[in-house]
């Protein structure tokens, strides 16, 4: 029987939530966690005789340590194969799947499979290196997201005939192989069958299909002696909002976003403000919301004269689980009112 090793966070290995989540690389002999789910839909074709446990903030954190730590843990292991996750949506435990994953495949010459959500940052950075499936936004779907790894999985021991990316469910990794169609249709038939619905409006598939990019312009670039003459307004993705949060912005997969006056604030105090984001220890930035949002900072340019002025709203939502469709958006509207204002410069905080 084949043998399998698994990556899963602390999370999902019942180490702990926040709180674990600078837990160090550790392997574990046995399936642990939300391990179990995969290794019942693997149904004895591949045995997962370990799982790797690592917190996602020290992944993150430490990457390259991290990755190299990982690799050492898995020396003098019988494995065939890889896997990790499903992340979801959770973009830190993606990233984090999609970087031990690349790392393994390079250095051990196996197959790696994980599985995320559509919306997380992993499948955009990592999709092109290996089998990311096409997974749910929630982990209640851990089932059906371990199942779609596991039936492939079993494809690859058994040998089975593979089929397109879109048929198998994983995100494609723009590989293009020459195949012969079942029917024998020629080339020319098909594509002229294909303009036809075209042109009648009717559903087809193209048999090449060219991957969207959704390409921003850059700005145009802003000198320090522009900056000592124009208003800059601060953005954050970082949730910090006035205690009780009264525009109900949402802690995860936010949809709403809020504009809030600091008008004669020189700083934003602890227990007026608060952050409610979901996706960090609130603990330092409810104790100083301006590690979030940096009133205090941009006042301090504003007396030094390295900027004209500090507008006099912040704008807040949260960015975590928040699908680009709704980031897109928010985005526009907050630029909209910004540009109504005047407001030529925006400054995009780290959270």
């Amino acid at each position: 029987m084949k043998k399998a090793i698994i990556y899963i966070n602390q999370f999902f290995a019942n180490v702990g939530g926040e709180s674990e989540a600078d837990y160090k690389p550790e392997i574990r002999e046995g399936v642990i966690g939300s391990a179990l789910a995969l290794s019942n839909a693997l149904k004895g074709h591949v045995e997962i005789t370990h799982t790797i446990i690592c917190g996602d903030n020290y992944m993150g954190e430490h990457i390259e340590t991290a990755t190299q730590e990982v690799l050492a843990l898995l020396e003098g292991k019988e494995v065939d194969f890889f896997f990790a996750g499903p992340a979801f949506r959770a973009g830190r435990y993606g990233v984090a799947c999609g970087t031990v994953c690349k790392a393994v495949q390079e250095k051990y010459n196996i197959p790696v499979i994980t599985s995320m959500d559509i919306e997380n940052p992993g499948v955009e950075m990592f999709k092109k290196d290996m089998y990311i499936f096409k997974g749910n936004s929630i982990a209640r779907y851990m089932k059906d997201d371990s199942e779609a790894m596991a039936r492939f999985a079993i494809k690859l021991v058994d040998g089975s005939e593979l089929f397109p990316a879109t048929d198998e469910g994983y995100f494609g990794r723009g590989i293009r192989k020459q195949v012969w169609t079942k029917n024998n249709v020629p080339a020319s038939e098909r594509v002229f069958d294909m303009l036809m619905k075209k042109i009648k409006g009717e559903e087809f598939v193209s048999e090449l299909i060219i991957p969207k990019k959704d390409l921003v312009p850059i700005a145009k670039a802003v000198t320090k002696e522009d900056l000592t003459k124009m208003e800059v307004a601060v953005v954050t993705s970082g949730g910090i909002v006035p205690v009780g949060n009264p525009d109900k912005i949402q802690s995860a997969s936010a949809t709403k976003w809020g504009k809030y006056d600091m008008t004669s604030m020189e700083k934003l105090e602890a227990g007026k403000y608060q952050t409610i984001h979901a996706g960090f220890d609130p603990a330092a930035a409810n104790a100083d919301p301006n590690r979030i949002m940096p009133l205090d900072a941009m006042r301090a340019y504003e007396k030094e004269k390295k900027i004209g002025g500090l507008y006099k709203y912040f704008y807040s939502t949260v960015g975590t689980g928040t699908t680009q469709a709704e980031a897109a958006r928010m985005g526009q509207e907050i630029g909209d009112e910004l540009t109504l204002a005047g407001v030529k410069v925006a400054i995009m905080v780290s959270t």
